[in-house]
């Protein structure tokens, strides 16, 4: 692999001042989610992206493929403007989208097909490729009649069988099980360290941080809030990779380090701190976290030999956990002071020790203590609702304050994931047919 400096000569793929932003649909500025991304993939490299859900991964993978225009700045492959999706660049995604009226040989020869190439050639270069993949012997095979890992290799060799300059992969392996997955992962390393894969350089899409550093040359990290490249790390290890050595392992604890140095839940474009209102500000977007989740990991953290601390790479691999369940969930935790990030390690605070040492009440009222000190919103509802003879109000009004910081579909998710908080609280409920917070009678 090339790890070096690189030469103009070599690049294959440039992003330049790359910027996308979606209307907000309301009168606040549009949601910025990608900003000013400057990225080169070069010949004989695997780059590999990782960022939080929501941070504008699967937005940059489509505009490098060229189905989706950029807000701003421009893609260039070997130099010319991309200005709509070629088979010079091949895509994989997490779904293995194969037509199930069509055989395997079949959706491997789609491409071929639309170029109008003859039948013996398109069928041959077909045949050399699912050769490639271990597909030997499943031709005739249907959709249906395919396991995951073949289904996902039928996608790889459709991807590849028109010989890409690039290969473009979003979370290829996110579908298989554990072992599919490795093997496909493994097979897939070897073909592109023994120069056989029919594409000149690899851009793979993950949420695992191991499953980057055990294949990828490059790995950039992106930011989020918007989403921008924040550090751009070069592996050290030669392949085979050794994920067992103490090299490895410390490589991948340092991402986690440097990821869990900020604290926002999810991307999303927020406003700068001074157009914040005061009732919202504090108040990111939050994703679906459950209580239930929440207090298995502090019981986790809690419990003999983490004792109240553990690294989060560890962790990970002992629960079987992907960046986008481990981090909504430790994030929480910080964010309601139950927990804090360290240096990729997460730790109990004092709170933290006492919530899974506590019986039932008293874990309910010390999340009441948290989420009133933490949320400035559940504040304000919590207010408006002790006002209010009623004690009822519009959930509406709400979800339109924190549309002044996000998207819509994000202030609903929002909403939602602080009423299923508040309710395990005793703080207030919601009452879905009718729109409106309300207190229940053991609030009141």
């Amino acid at each position: 692999m090339i790890d070096a400096e690189y030469q103009d000569s070599d690049e294959l793929l440039r992003l330049t001042n790359i910027g996308q932003s979606y209307a907000s649909g309301n009168s606040s500025p549009d949601s910025l989610v990608l900003d000013d991304i400057n990225l080169t993939l070069h010949t004989g490299e695997i780059v590999g992206l990782i960022g939080r859900s929501g941070s504008g991964k699967s937005s940059l993978m489509r505009i490098m493929g060229g189905v989706l225009k950029p807000t701003t700045g421009q893609v260039t492959l070997r130099g010319k403007a991309l200005t709509g999706p070629g088979s010079e660049i091949g895509m994989v995604f997490q779904s293995f989208a194969l037509f199930p009226w069509l055989s395997a040989l079949e959706n491997v020869t789609l491409p071929l097909e639309a170029r109008n190439m003859p039948r013996n050639q398109r069928e041959e270069r077909a045949r050399a490729v699912t050769g490639l993949l271990g597909l030997s012997g499943y031709d005739n095979a249907w959709p249906h009649e395919l396991s995951p890992g073949l289904a996902q290799r039928v996608g790889l060799a459709r991807a590849l069988v028109t010989q890409p300059d690039v290969l473009l992969m979003d979370e290829p392996f996110a579908s298989l099980d554990v072992l599919a997955a490795e093997n496909l992962r493994t097979d897939l390393v070897e073909l592109w360290s023994e120069r056989q894969l029919p594409c000149h350089g690899v851009l793979l899409v993950t949420h695992s941080i191991e499953e980057a550093v055990l294949m990828c040359d490059r790995i950039v990290v992106l930011s989020s809030n918007p989403g921008r490249i924040e550090h751009e790390l070069h592996v050290p290890f030669t392949h085979p990779r050794d994920r067992e050595s103490a090299e490895f392992r410390q490589f991948v604890d340092d991402i986690y380090s440097l990821m869990t140095r900020r604290a926002p839940i999810v991307s999303e474009a927020i406003l700068p701190e001074e157009h914040v209102p005061a009732t919202t500000r504090g108040t990111p977007p939050l994703p679906p976290v459950a209580v239930e989740g929440m207090m298995g990991l502090i019981e986790a953290l809690a419990a003999s030999p983490l004792d109240g601390r553990a690294d989060l790479p560890l962790l990970a691999g002992k629960a079987l956990m992907e960046l986008d369940d481990l981090f909504p969930l430790a994030e929480a935790l910080q964010l309601l002071e139950l927990a804090e990030l360290e240096d990729g390690d997460i730790i109990l605070t004092r709170e933290g020790g006492r919530f899974a040492n506590s019986g039932t009440e008293e874990r309910r009222a010390i999340l009441r203590h948290a989420l009133r000190q933490g949320l400035p919103l559940i504040r304000e509802i919590c207010s408006t609702l002790d006002e209010r003879p009623s004690h009822t109000t519009s959930a509406a009004t709400f979800r339109e304050m924190l549309q002044e910081d996000m998207s819509a579909d994000y202030a609903a998710q929002t909403l939602q994931t602080l009423v299923n908080w508040a309710r395990y609280a005793g703080l207030f409920d919601y009452d879905e047919d009718n729109d409106k917070l309300f207190l229940d009678d053991s609030a009141l």
